[in-house]
């Protein structure tokens, strides 16, 4: 932390890195779903929950990867509240540090 009440370099790239860390894996399920929806799609194929379809990408048949990646969705129900619990204490560990920072700038 410096002397003028602003976290470091290295402080402010610590709190970036966590941030997209959290936003990632938290949205790691989302994302897997839209991936599969927008290949499937893209392809003419159909993926849904209930089973695997067959989907012919690049001469192979991708649907069993396509329904796995569809059902992956299901572990957002899981990394969503995890990853709003993290970026909250992300929030109070970020204060926190600014709040030192400014206390220590003003004892010095």
């Amino acid at each position: 932390m410096s002397a003028d009440g602003r976290l470091s370099r290295g402080t402010k790239r610590t709190f970036i890195v966590l941030l997209v860390v959290i936003l990632v894996l938290a949205a790691l399920p989302v994302l897997s779903v839209a991936a599969s929806s927008i290949l499937a799609s893209t392809y003419g194929c159909t993926v849904h929950e209930g089973f695997s379809n067959p989907c012919m990408i690049a001469g192979e048949d991708r649907g069993g990867m396509l329904y796995s990646m569809f059902v992956m969705g299901w572990l957002g129900l899981i990394s969503l509240p995890f990853g709003m619990a993290a970026l909250i204490a992300w929030t109070v560990a970020l204060m926190i540090a600014v709040i030192r920072a400014r206390k220590k700038a003003n004892l010095a």
